[in-house]
């Protein structure tokens, strides 16, 4: 059995591998007492620590995951720490994190924290989602484009399916990906003759992907 009172005093005066393993152990313990666990090191002098614990936030669920992660996303002066906080908040999957995480995409002058915020938009699965994914769509980081292309698939909005096809000619064989896999997602007459053309994609992991994604929707190759 894990001593909750062990894992409190290494977290406040251990090292950092202390630390790091204290985290890791939280996946035994109860939700509620892995918080208090959690808040310890929540602004530990360590980023890769304060990143475990807000990831940790994410996946030990409680009444003050939200508030908490939130007030991390919109006030942390580090990035990488902001763009922790909103993959958290995908992870809480709480339709209240929409705001919040709209705000931080519109608003944050950073990428990543922008890519972190249209990864979890995707996960809420919250279609208010579009305009800010057609936009991302439209950001010159490429690695925005595929987190706007793969959230729209995970809400399942067609109504971007036009949007999205016109990177099936993308130079970047994630990106092509990303789009096979969404449009399998996406049960339209313009999907299925997409993927039928992308089975024969030059890139092996595009055309699986494109034929996994037909099969999903019913629909054979025709290669």
């Amino acid at each position: 059995m894990i001593d909750i009172a062990v894992l409190a005093t290494k977290l406040r005066t251990g090292d950092l591998k202390d630390k790091k393993l204290s985290l890791a152990a939280l996946r035994e313990i109860p939700s509620a007492d892995a918080l208090e666990l959690i808040k310890i090191v929540l602004d530990d002098d360590n980023q890769q620590v304060r990143s475990m614990a807000i990831f940790a936030l994410g996946i030990k669920q409680t009444v003050e995951s939200l508030p908490l992660l939130v007030r991390i996303l919109a006030t942390d002066p580090d990035y990488g720490i902001r763009a922790d906080a909103a993959g958290a908040l995908g992870y809480l999957e709480d339709p209240r994190a929409f705001e919040p995480l709209i705000r931080s995409f519109y608003e944050d002058t950073d990428w990543l924290v922008r890519f972190s915020a249209a990864v979890s938009l995707g996960n809420l699965k919250d279609p208010r989602a579009h305009d800010a994914l057609i936009q991302a769509l439209h950001s010159p980081e490429v690695i925005l484009q595929q987190a706007a292309i793969a959230a729209f698939g995970e809400i399942g909005d067609l109504s971007a399916v036009d949007e999205i096809l016109a990177f099936a000619q993308s130079e970047d064989w994630l990106v092509r990906q990303r789009l096979v896999e969404a449009l399998g997602n996406l049960p339209s007459e313009k999907s299925v003759s997409a993927l039928r053309y992308m089975v024969k994609d030059g890139h092996p992991q595009v055309a699986e992907a494109a034929r996994l994604s037909l099969a999903r929707l019913g629909a054979e190759s025709k290669d």
